[in-house]
């Protein structure tokens, strides 16, 4: 045994950079999945039923698609990966943040290209970085703490939009979800950039 006991004894030993990317990702992360369950109520409020929110989500996953390789190809041929990064972060931000103006359909589907333009500027980026700062024989178990935060953030994601929708409504959590986007931009941003 190495004489770990739990994932934060693990955390302890890793690099400073997969921390802060941990944290930083989390927040996003945080933001999607506060609207993850109730998506489709939201849908239904302004004018949409469930065959909309399908489509709605395939934008989103389109736009992705469509622009992710553009984003990784770009990402290798510059030197500060942080920055797209931190421009893919605000630009989720930016997308939740109309979510308080959708009031039709149509509104819907450009605020949800807009977030898969936005995810697909910052994963390869992100990714870039991440790989770039793991350690040799590590690097499973190094990703796997960021699938943990993945799953984690689901939970508490899930749990809070929910919570929050239930007793104020669409808005706030869509202020909120903003909040972290835009935190962690502007905190990637700022970093020193050899923190990253």
């Amino acid at each position: 045994m190495d004489g770990k006991h739990n994932l934060f004894d693990y955390l302890k030993d890793v690099n400073p950079a997969i921390k802060i990317l941990l944290f930083t990702n989390s927040l996003v992360s945080l933001a999607s999945f506060m609207l993850g369950p109730i998506y489709a109520l939201f849908v239904v409020q302004v004018g949409g039923d469930i065959l909309d929110a399908g489509i709605a989500v395939s934008i989103y996953a389109l736009a992705a698609a469509l622009t992710t390789l553009i984003s990784g190809i770009y990402s290798d041929k510059v030197k500060e990966n942080e920055l797209i990064m931190s421009l893919g972060y605000l630009i989720m931000g930016f997308s939740f943040f109309l979510f308080i103006f959708v009031k039709d359909i149509w509104f819907l589907f450009i605020v949800q290209a807009i977030m898969g333009f936005g995810e697909a500027i910052y994963g390869p980026a992100f990714n870039a970085i991440y790989s770039k700062h793991l350690s040799k024989g590590n690097a499973g178990k190094e990703w796997s703490f960021w699938q943990i935060m993945d799953y984690f953030t689901r939970v508490i994601g899930a749990a809070i939009g929910a919570y929050l929708v239930s007793l104020f409504g669409f808005q706030p959590a869509f202020i909120i979800m903003t909040g972290f986007c835009v935190f962690s931009a502007v905190f990637v941003y700022i970093l020193p950039r050899k923190a990253l």
